[in-house]
C-alpha cells in the first residue's frame, strides 16, 4: 500500500494509533497538511508526486479526506486502477466505493494483497495489467472484454 486515505471524522483518534504502529515497524510516513496538524513533526510532508508513486519500500503517504467523494476523486486522479480497498462498517458507503472505483479489483474490508493470479484461481501469475484493452492482433468479442473483481471481506489479510 502506498497511500492511505483517512476520513476526517476518525483521523484525530486513528492517526496516532496507525502512525505509531507503522513507525515501530520501520515505515516512513508522509502526510498532507491535515495529517501534519495532528501528528506534528512525527511525519514528513507529502508532495504532489507522493500521491502517484509506487514506492516499493516501507513508505506510506496519508491524506485526510472529508468524505467518500473526495476519496474517490483522489483515487481516480492518482490511482493505478489495479486494486483499491475500503475499510468501513457502513454498507452503503462500501457499495458506493465498490461501484465507483474503476480498478481491476476492489475490496471491502479485505487486503488488496489478494490481487494475485494464484489467489484468484488462475494458476501461476505471469503478469499484471492495469490497461482495459490487453489483446493484440485479431480480436473477437471475448478479447474486448475486461473484468472487474469485487471482493467482500471481513478483515482478511494475506500473509
Amino acid at each position: 500500500m502506498e497511500t492511505l486515505l483517512v476520513d476526517e471524522k476518525i483521523a484525530p483518534d486513528f492517526l496516532p494509533l496507525i502512525v505509531n504502529e507503522l513507525q515501530n515497524r520501520g515505515v516512513e510516513i508522509r502526510g498532507d497538511e491535515k495529517c501534519l496538524h495532528i501528528m506534528g513533526d512525527r511525519i514528513s510532508t507529502a508532495t504532489e508526486e507522493d500521491w502517484s508513486t509506487e514506492y516499493l519500500d516501507l513508505i506510506l503517504s496519508i491524506k485526510i479526506v472529508s468524505n467518500l467523494d473526495e476519496a474517490i476523486n483522489h483515487i481516480h486522479k492518482y490511482g493505478s486502477n489495479h486494486s483499491d480497498a475500503i475499510v468501513t462498517e457502513d454498507p452503503a458507503t462500501a457499495e458506493a466505493f465498490l461501484h465507483k472505483i474503476d480498478s481491476a479489483a476492489v475490496y471491502w474490508n479485505a487486503s488488496t494483497r489478494f490481487t494475485d493470479g494464484f489467489e484468484f484461481g488462475f494458476g501461476a501469475e505471469i503478469g499484471i495489467s492495469t490497461d482495459k484493452i490487453h489483446a493484440r492482433g485479431p480480436m473477437g468479442l471475448k478479447e474486448l472484454t475486461s473484468y472487474k473483481y469485487i471482493i467482500y471481506g471481513n478483515g482478511q489479510v494475506r500473509n
